[in-house]
């Protein structure tokens, strides 16, 4: 018998742009999901904030109840809550990935699905930041509105808000991190992504200077990459800092996301594929 040849491909090979246009789609398709998903909690969304105004407003009262330079102080302390806020939003979003998915019960048909686990988590961390910039404005009308006092003429901004963006990569890298835990631990994994949450708040210098920490406890804070973030930050609008000389802190930012992000996808491929094997993916308690 003569052999005959298979038929060609119909389909051709789809180009890198192709390809990437697809992944965009679907990292876009999960910032939607969760603007959905946040719409329709909106009820708790309002709780939180309205808890976060009343704390961040019972810190700056402190601040305002001092001696001494208490415009300064209150700039400070808002500069601490806003940053802080905001990272913190960040990290926890990403961080309760896994979480999210077993609460709505959709846990088997996302990591089941034909996207990759890096898709997956761009469209995580984009939602992260934009919630999280969302958040942190309305946070910051309110501030302004009961202490019109604080000043940003002599602030840097530009300066500042490159110090923002590289933040907000360096710690989705911490965010990925977390988000194995509660893959990893179904029963307490969330309450651990808590526990790093408050202990980033005490190391990272929020309304204090690191240097009044213990001696013990102060290398924490240089893992910490809400340090930098809230160094570089006061250094741009309390001193209103040139960006050249915030170049340390940008380069130490610099370097955790380089190393917290690939260490952190790894880590969690590594424990998705043994949550699928030992039957974790599913069980929520």
């Amino acid at each position: 018998m003569a052999y005959i040849p298979s038929a060609a491909p119909t389909t051709a090979p789809r180009s890198p742009v192709a390809i990437a246009a697809r992944e965009g789609k679907a990292a876009l398709a999960f910032v939607e999901r969760n603007f959905f998903l946040t719409k329709r909690y909106w009820g708790w969304e309002a709780a939180f904030l309205v808890y976060t105004a009343a704390s961040s407003l019972s810190i700056m009262f402190i601040g305002a109840s001092q001696d001494g330079d208490t415009d300064r102080l209150i700039l400070f302390l808002a500069i601490g809550t806003l940053v802080w806020g905001y990272l913190n939003s960040v990290f926890m979003n990403v961080a309760e990935t896994i979480a999210w998915e077993r609460w709505e019960g959709t846990i088997e048909y996302t990591m089941m699905a034909p996207v990759s686990r890096i898709t997956h988590m761009v469209g995580m961390s984009l939602f992260a930041i934009l919630y999280g910039l969302v958040r942190s404005t309305v946070l910051f009308l309110v501030l302004v509105a009961l202490f019109p006092e604080m000043s940003l003429s002599a602030a840097n901004l530009p300066g500042a808000a490159l110090v923002i963006a590289v933040g907000s990569i360096s710690f989705i890298g911490f965010g990925i991190v977390g988000a194995v835990l509660p893959l990893l631990f179904p029963e307490k994994g969330e309450q651990m992504t808590f526990i790093i949450s408050s202990i980033l708040l005490l190391v990272s210098g929020v309304y204090y200077p690191v240097e009044v920490l213990p001696g013990w406890m102060q290398p924490f804070s240089a893992i910490s990459p809400a340090t930098y973030v809230l160094e570089a930050m006061r250094a741009a609008i309390l001193d209103g800092a040139a960006t050249a000389s915030l170049l340390g802190d940008l380069l130490a930012l610099s370097a955790i996301a380089i190393v917290s992000i690939p260490v952190g996808l790894a880590i969690f491929g590594y424990f998705e594929r043994y949550a699928k094997r030992t039957g974790r993916l599913k069980r929520s308690g």
